[in-house]
């Protein structure tokens, strides 16, 4: 299947392709007099058959014997690395992304689905000894996991594939049924995975992938049929779909405003590479990019003389150029709110270092100092090429100045002192410390998620199988 621009992409719905009466226009955020193709909004009724197939499918996937859950999602693996290249790029016109950024994405997407696939055959339980007191006597227990049940599934436009694939690969590994939701915006992507899911042999049903208005997402997320809600997005839009939820049970990944602290004994050019690249990849536009840098007063003149210069080297333009650092924002409201959270932080006394002003979709990296904390590029998710300079002296300050947040995923800590690096696992309030790396730092198997409003649950392949199976005890008792 080709897409063109004269022919929709069809919907996947349950194991086959088909269209409906409200046609999806996908612009291309480079070029918006472009579009970078079209398919369909799924329709009530297509909405209402998929969630029946997967109901009734889910009666087969929970029996589906590890192996065949392992080779599927193999297969799936080895699909799209096959197709690398047309994925990517078709991620990248949709998405805006940068070209080497978008095949990285598939290749990590490769990763998930293989990772999936050894998750799949390594579900153990455990043997619990319950003989702990007299009339416990002679009893032993056993665990397993079993899937939960269907699966709704709703993933956002920064990561199309791969935060889909965080969703696709543990339910068909746990042996779940799922409808996803793709971002309107960028939904070609997995529709284009779709034809490969539709060819590795799963159950008419196991999976449909159908772009949706937010209406019926809306339905799905309050729909009793589905025993699991996954959400990647907004905090806002992520805890209201908490609320409608229901008795299922909910995985929340959600954004936050990041930060890096820079100690005084930190090896600068190693940290200035790569803060360089946690603040402005794909933009700015991914939930662990850094927003706040705290850098020790001591180093702060030499770090910042060395980042500036590193800023004045990142090219801004064609994502379909390999050499471009960064491409457009997804759309202009985008960068239109971009603009104004930066006008804001200067009408308030913050120094603009670098960057600061839009034209049409695209937004130069941004850099900023003195900005009071309660400016909007402080305290929310910018989710843009912005980043605010802080100093600290004492590291329990820099460690505090991170925590003063409603937020709470990543923090990246830059340090040769061994103390400082475990006080910050210690004290910092978030869901993965990186030491001597970004906070954007993430390789698909680790555990991943945040606290506060940053999220609930964790994704990665064993993690997220933990919340979409339950856990099931067998007590035998010795007769006697």
């Amino acid at each position: 299947m080709t897409l063109t621009a004269a022919k929709p992409h069809p919907i996947y719905l349950a194991g086959h392709w088909v269209e409906s009466d409200d046609p999806l226009i996908i612009a291309n955020p480079a070029d918006p007099s472009h579009p970078a193709g079209s398919t369909f909004h799924a329709t009530p009724e297509q909405y209402e058959t998929a969630v029946q197939a997967a109901v009734k499918a889910f009666e087969v996937t929970k029996t589906l014997p590890a192996y065949e859950r392992g080779r599927i999602l193999r297969e799936i693996s080895a699909g799209i690395k096959a197709r690398r290249e047309e994925i990517g790029s078709i991620l990248s016109k949709e998405a805006g992304k940068p070209i080497r950024d978008a095949l990285v994405e598939v290749d990590r997407a490769v990763l998930t689905f293989r990772l999936g696939a050894e998750e799949a055959e390594r579900m153990i339980g455990e043997v619990i000894p319950l003989d702990l007191m007299a009339s416990s006597k002679g009893r032993v227990g056993f665990t397993r996991r079993f899937a939960a049940g269907p699966v709704a599934a709703i993933s956002p436009f920064n990561f199309p594939l791969n935060l889909a694939a965080h969703k696709l690969a543990p339910a068909i590994a746990a042996g779940c049924s799922v409808v996803l939701k793709p971002p309107s915006k960028d939904p070609l992507t997995m529709l284009t995975v779709a034809e490969i899911i539709d060819g590795v042999g799963l159950p008419e049903g196991a999976v449909s992938i159908l772009p949706m208005s937010r209406e019926l997402g809306d339905r799905m997320v309050a729909d009793e049929r589905f025993k699991v809600l996954s959400f990647t997005g907004s905090p806002s839009v992520g805890w209201r779909m908490k609320e409608r939820a229901g008795k299922k049970k909910v995985v929340l990944e959600l954004g936050g405003n990041a930060g890096v602290i820079v100690d005084r004994n930190a090896d600068l050019d190693w940290a200035v590479k790569r803060i360089l690249v946690g603040a402005f990849t794909y933009a700015g536009q991914v939930c662990i990019s850094v927003q706040r840098m705290f850098i020790h007063d001591d180093v702060r003149e030499a770090f910042m003389e060395k980042f500036l210069a590193g800023v004045a080297t990142l090219k801004l333009g064609d994502p379909t150029d390999p050499a471009t650092d960064l491409g457009p924002m997804v759309d202009g409201a985008a960068a239109a709110r971009t603009q104004r959270w930066v006008d804001e932080a200067v009408a308030l006394g913050g120094r603009l270092l670098a960057g600061g002003k839009a034209d049409g979709t695209f937004f130069p990296p941004t850099v900023l100092e003195d900005v009071p904390v309660s400016a909007q590029v402080c305290s929310n998710e910018a989710f843009a090429p912005v980043a605010v300079v802080f100093g600290f002296g004492d590291f329990g300050d820099a460690i505090r100045q991170v925590n003063d947040s409603f937020f709470g995923l990543q923090t990246g800590v830059f340090t040769n002192d061994l103390g400082n690096a475990w006080r910050a696992f210690s004290e910092l309030e978030v869901g993965g410390v990186i030491v001597n790396d970004i906070p954007t730092y993430r390789i698909d198997h680790m555990p991943y998620g945040g606290v506060k409003d940053s999220g609930l649950g964790r994704e990665g392949l064993r993690w997220a199988i933990e919340d979409m199976t339950e856990i099931r005890i067998m007590v035998l008792a010795q007769p006697g």
